[in-house]
């Protein structure tokens, strides 16, 4: 089983459904990658943040060993953190992203988020998370449009195929817009039936940006960070609307809430462990919502966003 694709703007083709490496645990996380790809995942979403692009890159390793991939047809993700927007820290760490996977050059390398933070040495702390000091959030100096100069340089050295950005709000995309000479490839954004995000997507397809969502589940994604406004907030998975729907047509909740997105264009990048749900999560492609039960599901939207630096305690109020 394999995803289909979609084409972005940089002419390359993107699978419409990937793995997400989002809290995938260091100790396991070779062998998640490696297990993923024998069950037919090619598109792998991870990030500096992440903290576990090593084993990732392990896991990938040990699948195109075994001759069950090569590299050609995996569509590997990272992206750019915070505390390297200043230009001259763009490439530095995109090389040394990449010499963490073991690989020579990124898919797509997206800006993770348009927060410029004070640069962090690696040797000292990696990955340096939202902190300068492990204590305080430092706000750095370079803006958007010195960052994206930097990444569109990426390009031309073939250290990435496409880039792209991730929680942009509208205007920052409009900005961008007008100087960019390379055209965000992808936007990627927080996702789901409770933050539908209308306008936004939108935009962003209207400017021939695909879109990815993550954090597909909603609520589900945060309980295990303890996030008080996700065990505040029903799951979707036992949504009424949702089980109906997935009942009517033979499938999981999840199913539906990835077929949902996937059905308008949308790209996914969810995760699991279970062996039975991976190949679920694959599988949304192969049945089709009905008109009314897509406007079911977008009616869920409640504008509840999960992933906004402010539940995490950081004061970069990007979203208000």
């Amino acid at each position: 089983m394999s995803s289909p694709t979609v084409k972005l703007n940089s002419g390359h083709q993107m699978p419409l459904v990937g793995f997400g490496l989002w809290k995938v645990n260091n100790d396991t996380c070779a062998d998640t990658v490696y297990n993923a790809i024998k069950t037919g995942y090619r598109l792998f979403d991870g990030a500096c943040d992440y903290g576990n692009e090593v084993e990732a890159g392990q896991g990938v390793a040990r699948a195109i060993k075994e001759k069950l991939v090569s590299r050609d047809e995996l569509f590997i993700v990272s992206k750019l953190w915070n505390s390297f927007h200043d230009h001259d820290r763009v490439e530095p760490i995109c090389k040394k992203q990449l010499n963490d996977w073991g690989i020579d050059h990124f898919d797509l390398f997206i800006v993770h988020f348009p927060i410029s933070l004070k640069y962090v040495d690696p040797s000292e702390r990696y990955p340096p998370g939202f902190t300068f000091d492990g204590k305080k959030v430092v706000p750095g100096n370079a803006t958007i449009q010195e960052t994206w100069t930097a990444m569109e340089s990426l390009v031309d050295k073939g250290l990435t195929k496409s880039i792209g950005i991730s929680n942009f709000n509208g205007q920052l995309i409009m900005d961008l817009l007008r100087y960019a000479k390379i055209v965000p490839a992808t936007l990627q954004i927080e996702h789901h039936p409770y933050l539908t995000q209308e306008g936004l997507v939108k935009l962003a397809q209207s400017n021939n940006m695909a879109v990815t969502a993550y954090s597909s589940f909603g609520p589900q994604s945060f309980l295990e960070l303890e996030m008080q406004r996700a065990k505040d907030t029903p799951l979707l998975f036992d949504n009424k609307t949702v089980k109906s729907i997935a009942d009517k047509h033979g499938k999981s909740p999840a199913q539906v809430l990835l077929r949902w997105a996937t059905q308008r264009n949308i790209a996914v990048i969810p995760k699991s462990n279970n062996q039975s749900r991976l190949l679920q999560n694959l599988d949304v492609t192969g049945f089709d919502l009905s008109k009314s039960e897509l406007e079911e599901i977008s009616g869920l939207n409640q504008h509840l966003r999960f992933n906004d630096p402010l539940n995490y305690g950081v004061d970069q109020p990007i979203y208000v």
